[in-house]
């Protein structure tokens, strides 16, 4: 295997990668090379599916299908070798029937049906051997002696950013939001990837063009969760038990939870979030159900004690997972994209298992005493207030806006978002996104003249509201984003992050502060690139970025 598409990449022997029989995210060798051949099928979908959608044409289910499995490729959602096998499978059929309808179209319009070279031929193998056989032709750092480690680098920030780009959009669909200009930008960015593009500007321009169309994918992201759930409301969450029957739900998915809501409501079960479910407590049409009991744990590195010391079951709904421990695999289910061999996968909402092991489990013997973080602060709540926040900034109540969000992880060095932004002066305001915020939520900040110096926007799904809100500033005061005092300070870890930071890009932000470590597959030269046309910069000791950035807008 190789892999280094997350911030877990193994950089200990020269050239950073994880390439042993099993990676720090605890992906062994063959998924992981199963993954790489599933991501070369799914481009052969698109190439004909870009071909078809030219005659005016598009099959919708093997969008679909493109979405859901570019979803679990990313870091920490499926590793589940066998579920890779099955839709190695699937990819080849819906690749024979987009090629089918496109020659049948072809033919219909008298036009010459083209026959395109490389994934869009692949066959797949008889047996996992040779599957894996084909695999070894396929994987992120295929041709670096021809092509080189700039050109291969730039190709995995595309390919990345795109894996981001399909979860997102994969997140609105199953709330019953699609585009079929995100699914043609998604198909005519793997089929950019299917021709082996080895031009450095060709590459950044592709990467530009998928933070472009991830913006598309998160405002469609956005109008999914506000037109299910409703427009996010500042929101005390509980972040201690009560007593009784539990279930505790992690990840991202938001239609997952409700559907567990509706399933248990009037079972007798406690419902809890946990890690980036948590901005779930906001939503009026989600913290209308009493048994939203609140929240439990802290952000996804910490799951393995969460999981093992609460007194119920766990269902992770997508990217987040790791390894499950022995003294609650038992008690673990799956649904959606996420999978782990062993682990019980539950599909279309069927969630009787999990009820009744629910019901089965001990769940919490006393209530604890009641502490809470508030969030909420969602684009229309913030710009509800817009009035009264420039107002503020022209009295000079507020001097500085920070953005310190993004994920979180367990690597060395991420407790300085927690300094930077406690130490942020108490005429600024912190704005999170992420779960990152676990580093510094429980914090008290206080307020400026009502206005609370901490604003939890929510998810990292939730990058949009960020975006809207620096966007409105910038309008009000008549000014490029760049010219406003706010300064971007963002953890990343995998491939949603990736795609995040090239929509950022995309609007011509600069001076974003990237940390912990920088991506192992930006290479020294693709690094400088972007320091010299965007002004990338990685963190360094928080005290001195902080004071760098008040300089720096002060100037």
């Amino acid at each position: 295997m190789f892999c280094y598409q997350c911030e877990q990449t193994d950089r200990a022997h020269g050239a950073p990668g994880c390439a042993s029989a099993k990676g720090n995210c605890g992906k062994d060798a063959t998924t992981a090379d199963l993954q790489d051949l599933l991501i070369h099928a799914v481009k052969g979908i698109a190439q004909y599916n870009a071909l078809a959608r030219g005659l005016g044409s598009a099959d919708r289910e093997a969008d679909r299908f493109i979405l859901y499995a570019m979803f679990t490729t990313l870091t920490n959602v499926n590793f589940n070798a066998g579920r890779f096998v099955a839709m190695l499978r699937e990819a080849a059929q819906h690749r024979d029937c987009v090629k089918a309808a496109y020659e049948t179209m072809a033919l219909a319009q008298g036009v010459a049906a083209q026959a395109p070279a490389g994934p869009a031929r692949w066959q797949p193998g008889a047996d996992l051997p040779q599957l894996l056989a084909q695999a070894a032709d396929v994987g992120v750092d295929a041709g670096l002696d021809v092509v080189g480690a700039d050109i291969v680098g730039l190709r995995a920030l595309v390919l990345y950013g795109l894996k981001g780009v399909c979860a997102y959009a994969h997140h609105a669909r199953v709330l019953g939001y699609e585009s079929d200009e995100v699914y043609a930008g998604v198909a005519s960015a793997l089929d950019f990837l299917a021709r082996e593009p080895v031009a450095a500007g060709e590459l950044l321009e592709q990467a530009l063009a998928l933070g472009s169309l991830n913006l598309k994918v998160m405002e469609l992201l956005d109008a999914a969760n506000t037109g299910r759930f409703g427009n996010q409301q500042p929101t005390a969450v509980r972040m201690t038990p009560v007593a009784g029957k539990a279930i505790l739900v992690s990840g991202h998915d938001l239609g997952d939870l409700e559907a567990l809501l509706q399933a248990t409501e009037g079972a007798g079960v406690q419902i809890y979030t946990h890690g980036e479910m948590l901005p779930a407590h906001a939503y009026p049409k989600l913290k209308a159900y009493a048994h939203l009991a609140g929240n439990y744990g802290g952000a996804w590195q910490d799951q393995q004690s969460d999981f093992a010391n609460f007194p119920g079951p766990i269902l992770m709904t997508s990217n987040c997972l790791i390894e499950p421990l022995p003294h609650y695999r038992q008690r673990i289910f799956t649904t959606g994209p996420v999978g782990w061999a062993g682990v019980r996968h539950l599909e279309h909402h069927a969630f009787a298992p999990l009820v009744q092991a629910a019901l089965a489990l001990p769940g919490f013997r006393e209530t604890a005493p009641e502490e809470t973080v508030t969030i909420g602060f969602a684009r229309h709540t913030v710009l509800g207030v817009a009035d009264k926040v420039i107002d503020a900034v022209k009295a000079g109540q507020i001097r500085h806006f920070f953005l310190i969000g993004g994920c979180d992880g367990a690597a060395p060095g991420r407790n300085y978002y927690t300094e930077f932004a406690q130490a942020a002066p108490d005429d600024t305001v912190v704005m999170t996104l992420g779960c990152n915020k676990y580093r510094f939520n429980r914090h008290a900040f206080g307020d400026i003249g009502g206005i609370p110096r901490l604003l939890d926007l929510g998810q990292c799904n939730d990058s949009y509201s960020a975006i809207q809100i620096a966007l409105a500033l910038a309008e009000a005061f008549e000014c490029g984003v760049n010219d406003l005092p706010l300064s971007l300070v963002i953890s990343w870890f995998e491939q949603k992050a990736a795609a995040v930071l090239l929509t950022l890009l995309a609007l011509g932000i600069r001076n974003i502060r990237l940390g912990p470590t920088l991506p192992a597959f930006l290479t020294p030269g693709v690094v400088q690139i972007l320091v010299d046309q965007f002004g990338i910069q990685p963190i360094g000791e928080a005290h001195a970025d902080l004071a760098a950035a008040l300089a720096r807008k002060a100037a």
